[in-house]
């Protein structure tokens, strides 16, 4: 009975493992001069991704609406969309696309210290960002291009896909569990175990891995729109002190702020000829 249930969950394992590998590796971005080169593999289309975002993003502004949250500060509204303007024309260095994409920009009231760029160019700026953290346009032209290079890398369309395969293969599992023992609490059990498992080892290591690939290329789109790259180290600064107590690296969706200045700092001299040039120009 052991050996029988063995061979049925590896045989289950080996069809994820497969179907996962019978996915196209692409490549959403062209490397830049940060060298951002991992290719990715997608089992959801751009389209599904983007058309989830686009509702998304009009749920959200007319929720913000309704609450009369949505862009009540014309100069920080002003401030924001200049500063995306600028950043923008840069996306298409690593993606010629996205300057077709239908950019909408904007600023919610609310206290938490957040920003976001959804598929297809949809960027929120929270106030509570801009009112705790003080940026300067350097540094809050850091946040933002980190935003925007998560939307041109297709991250949340990498991790639904990841998520969309894991999936899969804790259902197929669980039902070769729960059949072959006869007990759907084991069942239930392989499901949580597998989960607990799978967030550990894939979804949280795939989300540092993110931040990190973010962190790069949107160091590169705030040098090339003549923002200076130095202002990185000082916003993480401050998000360090607002952050306050928080848990170790290896469980948390994002690199710890030495691990995310180091890597910023490497990249500074590279992109720093790029922010001289356009400074020029601004």
């Amino acid at each position: 009975m052991y050996m029988k249930m063995n061979k049925k969950i590896i045989a289950v394992l080996l069809a994820a493992g497969f179907f996962a590998s019978g996915c196209t590796p692409v490549q959403t971005t062209k490397s830049g001069a940060v060298g951002v080169q991992r290719k990715q593999y997608m089992l959801l289309s751009e389209k599904q991704v983007e058309s989830m975002s686009a509702q998304s993003y009009v749920q959200t502004l007319r929720q913000a609406e309704s609450k009369k949250a949505l862009n009540t500060n014309a100069t920080e509204t002003s401030r924001v969309r200049a500063i995306a303007e600028r950043l923008i024309p840069q996306t298409a260095v690593f993606r010629p696309d996205a300057a077709n994409w239908k950019w909408e920009i904007n600023v919610q009231e609310s206290k938490e210290v957040n920003a976001y760029c959804m598929a297809g160019g949809k960027i929120m700026v929270y106030t509570g960002l801009i009112d705790q953290l003080k940026p300067s346009d350097d540094e809050l032209a850091a946040v933002m291009g980190h935003e925007i290079a998560h939307a041109l890398r297709e991250h949340s369309r990498e991790q639904m896909s990841e998520a969309y395969a894991q999936q899969i293969g804790l259902v197929g599992l669980a039902a070769i569990v729960g059949v072959t023992t006869k007990d759907s609490n084991n069942a239930n059990a392989t499901m949580a175990l597998g989960s607990q498992v799978a967030a550990v080892s894939l979804t949280l290591p795939h989300s540092r891995r993110d931040e990190h690939e973010a962190d790069e290329i949107g160091l590169e789109l705030a040098a090339r729109a003549g923002y200076n790259p130095n202002a990185a180290l000082s916003l993480w600064e401050k998000m360090s002190k607002v952050g306050g107590g928080k848990p170790p690296e290896l469980l948390s969706t994002h690199p710890s702020d030495a691990s995310r200045m180091a890597d910023i700092q490497r990249l500074i001299p590279t992109v720093m000829p790029l922010y001289e040039q356009s400074k020029q120009k601004h």
